[in-house]
Parts: C-alpha cells; sequence; structure tokens
C-alpha cells in the first residue's frame, strides 16, 4: 500500500500541470526523475501517457491553440507586445534536467504542436509584417510617423533617444531617420514626393470672366433705338429742352434748377423710339458725363444764344470726339435777350464743328424749349442721323448693358439705372455687376411702370443687386446663380486683398516727408450722397481742394441716409458728418446731439463745396501781423526818480497805451516791449495823436538818445485762408 500511494501521487501531479499550463513540463520532468529513485516507477510508466493522451484530446486543444507563438513575428514585434509567459520560458533551461527518461512524454505531445502549428502559420501570412511599406510626405512629425507604423508614439521617441535625437511627439523629424527606425521595425520606408507645382493647399480654380459676345448673325440683327445724350455747360438749357420733348417738368424738381444726377428716359417720335441720357453740366460731373458719352451713340451738344461756348461745353465736346461718336449742335435760348446765333456758329467753326450751312457737315439746329420752337426739327434730326448709322443688334443673345446711375431706394435696396447694348433682359436672370452679383427681381421703365422684358437701347431701373455697383460697370446675365455668385466671391477677394496689400515701406526720404506732413491739421469728414454717381463727382470735388496747410480726409463715403454707425464713425474719427441730397436718421441725430457730431446737410454741390472749404479754413490757426499806428521822434531825455523818460513828439499817427513799441536808432529797432508810462504832462492818457507831446517810458528800457524813434504798432490776428 505505501507504495501504491506513492505511484499515484506523481500520476495525478502530471495530469494537474498538463491541465494547467504547457509551460511547466520542464518541471514535471524533474519530478520525475525524482520519483525513479523509487522501486515501482518502471511498473506505472504505462499509465502515465493515457493520463496524459485523455488532457490533450478532451482539455487542452483549444487552449493550446492560443497559446502557440510563432518565432518569427515576436523578433518584429515590439517589447511591449511580448507575452509575460515568453518573458519567463528562457529561465526553465536553468533547472537541471536529471535524465532523459521521460523524453516519452514530449514524443506524446509533439504531435498535437505539430497539428496547431500549421494553423496559425496559416494565420500569420495574411499579414506579413516584414513587407509593409510606409508612405509619408515630408515634413511629418513622430505622430504621424508612430501612426503610420501603428505603433505607440513613445516606443518611436525612445527610439530617437537611442540615436541620440531628443524629439518631442510633435516635432518633425528627417527622412533618412524616419527611414532608420522603420529598417529597425521591419518596415520599409519610401519618401512620397509631391507633383510638380503642387502644394498643401488646395489649387484655387480661378473663375473665368464673362466672354465676350459674339459676333450676332447677320439674319438675328434688327434696328435698334439709338442712345442720346445731351451735353453742355450749366444752366444752357439741358433739362429744360429735355422737358420740352418729354413734356414733363423734369427742371422744375431739381435743386437749384440744375441737374445734379444722370437721367435716362425713352421717347417714341414718328413710330421710332429714342432714348435719352441728360447728364449734368457743372464741373464736379466730369466723369458721370464722361460715362455718357461712352454709352451713347450721338451727342447733341447744347449751347445758349446768349452765352455760347463756355469750359464745360468745351469739356463736353472733348468727351464726345474721344467716343467718337455723331455730334449734332442745339442752340438753346434763340428768344432770350442777347441771342446771336451766328456768333455761336462762328464759336463752332472755330472749335472745328462746321455748321451745315457754312459748308461743314455738322446739324445745327436752333431751338427754343420753353415756347416749342425747333423740337421737332431736332427730332428728325437725330432720326436721319440714326438710319445713316444703321444702329442695329442682336436680341437673342445674352443680356449686357452699362450701369448709368445706383442708388439705395427705401424698402427696395441696391437699385442701378441701366441702358441695356444687347440681348434681352428678363426677370429671373442671374446677373454679374461689377463685383457683386444678383437675380433681376423687377424691372421698371423711366416712367415708373414695371417691365417683362428690357432689349436693346432701353433704359430700365433693374432691382436685385447683393451690393450697390459702380456708375459705368458692366451689367451681365450669367449662366446660373451659382456661376455668378462664385465670380462675384472671387472679385470681392481679390478687392479685399488689394486693400490689404502690403504699404510701402519707410525710407529715409520719405521719412522727412511724413514728419512733415504731421505737423499739418486734417478736417475729417463722413459723406453720404443719395446717388454713386453724385456721391463720387462730389468726393472728387473736395478731393481737388488744394491748401499747403490743411488736408482734408474722406474717412467714408457711401450711398443712403446718415445712419447710427455713420455717427459712431464720426466719433471715433474726430470727423463731421455731410449729407448731400439725403436725411438723417432719428437715432443718428440723437446719438450726434449727445456726442457733439455736426451734421451738415446739402442739397446744391455749390454750397457744399464751399463749406467745407470755410470749414478748413477755421480749423487753421490765425496768424499774428502787426499793424503800425504811429511814430514818435524822442526831443530830450529826462531823468526822473523812476528812471529815465523820453520826452516825444508824435509825427504820425497815434501812440496808444494798451499797444506795443519798438525804439529805432538809425532804422535799427534797439528795444521791443509794451509801455510802462504815457502821460500829457502830469495825467496818464490811453493814448496821444499827431502833432502832440508827451512822455514815454517803455518797460525798463533806459537808454533813450535825442533824435531815437519810437514806432507804435498793435498785433492783429487775421484768419489764414487755404
Amino acid at each position: 500500500m505505501p507504495s501504491t500511494k506513492t505511484t499515484n501521487k506523481p500520476g495525478a501531479k502530471k495530469a494537474a500541470d498538463d491541465k494547467s499550463s504547457r509551460a511547466a513540463a520542464p518541471k514535471i520532468t524533474a519530478k520525475a526523475g525524482t520519483a525513479d529513485k523509487g522501486k515501482k516507477a518502471p511498473e506505472e510508466a504505462p499509465a502515465a501517457p493515457k493520463v496524459v493522451q485523455e488532457a490533450v484530446s478532451l482539455i487542452d486543444a483549444k487552449p493550446k491553440v492560443k497559446r502557440v507563438r510563432p518565432a518569427t513575428p515576436l523578433e518584429n514585434k515590439p517589447f511591449a507586445h511580448i507575452p509575460i509567459s515568453r518573458l519567463l520560458e528562457p529561465e526553465a533551461p536553468k533547472t537541471p534536467v536529471a535524465a532523459p527518461a521521460p523524453v516519452a512524454e514530449p514524443a506524446a505531445e509533439a504531435p498535437s504542436e505539430a497539428e496547431t502549428t500549421p494553423a496559425v502559420a496559416a494565420e500569420t501570412p495574411a499579414a506579413p509584417v516584414d513587407e509593409k511599406i510606409i508612405h509619408l510626405k515630408p515634413p511629418f512629425t513622430v505622430k504621424d510617423l508612430a501612426a503610420a507604423m501603428n505603433v505607440k508614439p513613445f516606443q518611436l521617441i525612445g527610439d530617437l533617444m537611442e540615436m541620440n535625437i531628443f524629439a518631442s511627439i510633435n516635432q518633425t523629424i528627417e527622412t533618412d531617420v524616419a527611414a532608420k527606425i522603420c529598417q529597425k521595425h521591419g518596415l520599409t520606408f519610401e519618401r512620397e514626393k509631391r507633383k510638380e507645382g503642387g502644394g498643401v493647399h488646395k489649387v484655387e480654380v480661378v473663375k473665368a470672366p464673362p466672354k465676350e459676345v459674339a459676333k450676332p448673325k447677320p439674319d438675328e440683327l434688327s434696328l435698334r433705338a439709338p442712345i442720346v445724350t445731351f451735353m453742355g455747360h450749366v444752366d444752357h438749357g439741358k433739362t429744360t429742352l429735355m422737358d420740352a420733348i418729354r413734356k414733363t417738368r423734369v427742371a422744375a424738381g431739381e435743386v437749384g434748377g440744375i441737374t445734379q444726377h444722370i437721367g435716362a428716359y425713352s421717347v417714341v417720335h414718328n413710330d421710332r423710339r429714342i432714348t435719352f441720357l441728360d447728364t449734368p453740366g457743372h464741373a464736379a460731373f466730369t466723369a458721370m458725363r464722361a460715362r455718357g458719352a461712352n454709352v451713347t451713340d450721338i451727342v447733341v451738344l447744347v449751347v445758349a444764344a446768349d452765352d455760347g461756348i463756355m469750359p464745360q461745353t468745351m469739356e463736353a465736346l472733348n468727351h464726345a470726339k474721344a467716343a467718337k461718336v455723331k455730334i449734332i449742335v442745339a442752340i438753346t435760348k434763340i428768344d432770350a435777350t442777347g441771342a446771336n446765333i451766328d456768333k455761336v456758329k462762328g464759336q463752332l467753326q472755330e472749335k472745328g464743328l462746321v455748321p451745315e450751312d457754312w459748308g461743314g457737315d455738322i446739324g445745327v439746329c436752333p431751338v427754343s424749349a420753353i415756347k416749342g420752337q425747333g423740337v421737332t426739327d431736332l427730332l428728325d434730326r437725330i432720326l436721319l442721323e440714326s438710319e445713316m448709322l444703321e444702329l442695329k443688334a442682336s436680341s437673342q443673345q445674352t443680356a449686357r448693358g452699362t450701369v448709368i446711375e445706383a442708388q439705395i431706394e427705401q424698402g427696395r435696396g441696391p437699385t442701378a439705372t441701366l441702358i441695356v447694348r444687347t440681348g434681352t433682359l428678363k426677370i429671373g436672370d442671374p446677373f454679374i455687376c461689377g463685383n457683386f452679383d444678383g437675380k433681376v427681381k423687377l424691372l421698371i421703365d423711366d416712367v415708373g411702370k414695371p417691365m417683362k422684358s428690357a432689349g436693346p437701347s432701353t433704359p430700365v431701373r433693374v432691382l436685385g443687386f447683393s451690393g450697390l455697383p459702380n456708375a459705368g460697370d458692366e451689367f451681365t446675365v450669367m449662366e446660373n446663380d451659382r456661376v455668378a455668385k462664385a465670380l462675384s466671391a472671387e472679385r470681392q477677394s481679390d478687392q479685399r486683398m488689394q486693400k490689404l496689400a502690403t504699404p510701402q515701406r519707410a525710407t529715409l526720404e520719405n521719412l522727412f516727408a511724413s514728419l512733415a506732413e504731421g505737423q499739418k491739421k486734417k478736417l475729417f469728414a463722413v459723406i453720404k450722397g443719395d446717388v454713386q454717381g453724385s456721391l463720387e463727382a462730389l468726393v472728387t470735388s473736395l478731393q481737388q481742394i488744394e491748401s499747403k496747410k490743411i488736408d482734408l480726409e474722406i474717412v467714408h463715403s457711401a450711398v443712403g441716409p446718415i445712419s447710427e454707425s455713420d455717427i459712431l464713425l464720426a466719433t471715433a474719427s474726430n470727423a463731421i458728418v455731410i449729407g448731400f441730397g439725403v436725411k438723417v436718421e432719428n437715432t443718428a441725430a440723437q446719438i450726434a446731439r449727445r456726442e457733439n457730431i455736426q451734421i451738415k446737410l446739402f442739397s446744391i454741390i455749390y454750397e457744399l463745396i464751399d463749406q467745407v472749404k470755410e470749414a478748413m479754413a477755421g480749423l487753421l490757426d490765425p496768424e499774428t501781423r502787426e499793424a503800425v499806428i504811429g511814430h514818435a521822434e524822442v526831443r530830450k531825455v529826462f531823468e526822473l526818480s523812476k528812471g529815465l523818460v523820453a520826452g516825444c513828439a508824435v509825427t504820425d499817427g497815434r501812440l496808444a497805451r494798451t499797444a506795443r513799441a519798438r525804439v529805432l536808432r538809425g532804422r535799427t529797432p534797439i528795444y521791443d516791449g509794451g509801455f510802462a508810462t504815457l502821460k500829457r504832462f502830469q495825467d496818464d492818457v490811453k493814448e496821444v495823436r499827431s502833432g502832440l507831446e508827451c512822455g514815454i517810458k517803455l518797460g525798463d528800457f533806459n537808454d533813450y538818445e535825442v533824435g531815437d524813434i519810437i514806432e507804435c504798432y498793435t498785433l492783429e490776428k487775421v484768419p489764414q485762408k487755404l
């Protein structure tokens, strides 16, 4: 019995060890060696393999498949991925192996390991680590490389420290260093090259501007109405003549009797339509007249019979010649006192405009707008010239036009008056105009009635702008809203980049110039206008005010009523607010009173420019000037207890006690100061006039000599001029 118990204990020990772990096999072998010292060990040897076979087949088969690890992947995996059981495995050979007798047990287990190894080998080739290639575009950081290698960043940092490279997780590393690290981990690093001209930023596709209108086919062309522009000097009767043609009273509604906007009108004469542009004649509206000449076909040069050719008349004539358009001369006010038609024709001939009745090719039409004389002849002449020009356009092409005027209307937003040059403009058409896009919401004719479409040479007011365009901008219908918005965004971005361009660097030359300019005073102004054209002309006129003593700086200029933001801007910049033909919002007026901001409203441009000049001159410090009021000659010097006193006789003018005086000796001033005493006999007096004698003591001066001249003068403050 004792021997039997001894024999069963080693068998139970083996079964328990086989169930727990295969790694404990060396220890079982050692214990089996110690068990051989017993007498009946050979008899129990065949029973042990049966227990092992039952454990392998029933219990240990699946756990063994999970725990078996191939030798090759372990060499390529980082240290952190090695199981703890494998780390302890090299320590097993340190235990002494007693005898090779139990070799039969591992031999019995070998088939199970051979069966499980192919299964693992079949799984490992699915993700071959040795053939993995890393693609990265330099520059890249440690974090990027770790993500590409599928390892932890701190492991790469440790590898870099072994290479004496100390880098943080967000620090860039060189490609050759990354290649060495990848090679260490069994990977291949390949540097990914960029294409030529490529970059890290997205390539922006530049939106192409609208293409030029293709030449229409002959069968698409049809006669269009002529576009006629009235140009001339101020107050020569252009708008009054336009009223007679339209039979309206536009001039009566103009402030000051002068036109300060460009108007576009359409008139039907002899069943044919004529489009008129009425441009201002004042010198401030040169740019507006230039735009009028550029979109017109025929220019009617208006000259008053009693005034003749004036400077703005010549300017309008030059614009018409530069635009290479047909010129017709309308001599107005033929019924006025002092009218001389032949004198005007002579002036025209001197300027190169020879009338037809004098052997030239310029049509001259005498007109009286008030009495209606010659108006029909002028319209007939315009139709005749248009027939000779053979004006044609296609109504089937993409609509294009030119902005004549732009304004912000209450309840409607930005609107623009334009002339359609080609094509037919319809409601709903997407368009681009200058830097702004939009969609035609409403078309209004010159009398305020809505329209469904507008053909060539038609003046029309368009609603639907995303922003206020500039007068003279080109209006083009686009394919769709998306293209129009993209082109508008690009143009606005270019405009912002131009404003944010790097300023000019300071040099030694302009440094002293800027220092000198710093001493000059400045008048800051915020200007609001009713329409774009008037605002542009107003800003141009104000910027042309020349002064070496003070500068005018326009902080902001825009179209629309004076708002709260304008007052706040004027408060921040210490500016005055100028309004031309606009109103002031209630909130803005309240803030202006609270902040003591000056608001000036004007409706006539002459008055505005004069007021601005006066304001600029008012900022200048008055100049101090001397005004000599009299002279006195020293006749005798008296010595008194208070000092020397000069006895003088006033030779001219007068001597005033409150004035100043200087002592002239041989025309050289030797003293300048105020009066200490001025006496007549024993009495102090305020002044002494010519021909009288007096006693004078000037300050602390005691070096009087007979024959000295005492010149009395006052200091006057005179306002400076620009």
